[in-house]
């Protein structure tokens, strides 16, 4: 599919309050003084990326809010999307439409321009960094009724920009400009622009283990990348089974974003854990098999 035919389907436009945000977070983090950071605000950073990258982006939104690969309560539910907020990745209601955008076209037979990877890394950090999708038609992305209108989506959604202020003004009452600089900045920039990169690498390189029938884009796993975003790397993994909670398949890939779910589930706080099995039960018992394995690490 041409670049001018993805017209009909939606327009790409400018996002001014991302590029605004990034740059920001990039100008900031030029500013800091590493040398003057204490062993206590770097501790504190590392926390915070748990939380926020980890808990909240990871095992929140993407496999709990958006794949609903386990169940867990209202308030824990909330409360692990508020943890995204901090990211600095943007709206969470817009990550989970962007992501149903994207997870669409990446399984049809031909993809748009916009959400494929047949371009190079410049075009790509220009058009994910910078620019947005508006869909000439929502419905023909079946998201689901309930998370459309959820009223504390959509108050985060409004308002994550004002939350990452008020982290910011408490952290310069407590550590100063310099420390505040980096456990905000810093980290919003690393994780805006880690993310970024590891989404392209996941679909360009690394090795496969499935082909998703019928799919323009079955991504790609890596090792390295696997660990460094908790669990997000497997990406291969991830398009042969979405709706599972573990993104690994074997044991040298390292899914830190599981290993955070086993620890939920032993403490009560999520149940109804699905993984790839579950998935090629349900397949062998109804003898369709929706992917085709390649199983050269097998």
């Amino acid at each position: 599919m041409k670049e001018n035919d993805q017209i009909r389907y939606g327009k790409i436009v400018l996002a001014p309050l991302k590029i605004l945000t990034l740059y920001l977070f990039i100008l900031g983090s030029l500013t800091i003084d590493f040398a003057e950071l204490s062993s206590e605000v770097l501790g504190l950073n590392g926390v915070l990326v748990l939380l926020t990258v980890c808990l909240g982006h990871s095992v929140g939104l993407h496999r709990g809010i958006i794949h609903k690969s386990y169940q867990t309560s209202r308030w824990f539910r909330n409360l692990l999307a508020y943890a995204f907020v901090f990211t600095g990745l943007g709206g969470p209601l817009n990550w989970l439409k962007f992501h149903y955008y994207r997870d669409y076209w990446q399984n049809q037979s031909e993809c748009l321009p916009y959400f494929g990877y047949k371009h190079s890394l410049l075009k790509d950090y220009w058009w994910n960094l910078h620019l947005s999708f508006r869909p000439t038609n929502v419905d023909r992305y079946n998201i689901p009724k309930d998370d459309l209108e959820d009223t504390w989506l959509r108050f985060l959604n409004g308002t994550w920009l004002a939350h990452i202020l008020g982290m910011a003004l408490l952290f310069y009452l407590l550590y100063g400009w310099n420390a505040m600089l980096f456990l905000v900045a810093f980290r919003a920039a690393v994780t805006i622009l880690a993310h970024w990169f590891i989404g392209y690498a996941s679909h360009t390189h690394g090795y496969v283990r499935y082909e998703v029938s019928g799919a323009s884009e079955s991504g790609y796993n890596d090792v390295l990348l696997g660990v460094c975003s908790f669990g997000e790397g497997f990406h291969n993994n991830h398009h042969a089974y979405p709706k599972s909670a573990k993104f690994s398949k074997s044991w040298f890939e390292l899914d830190l974003g599981w290993c955070a779910i086993v620890i939920l589930k032993y403490i009560g706080l999520i149940w109804e854990v699905q993984t790839h099995r579950d998935a090629e039960a349900r397949a062998k018992a109804l003898k369709v098999y929706p992917i085709t394995t390649t199983d050269i690490l097998q």
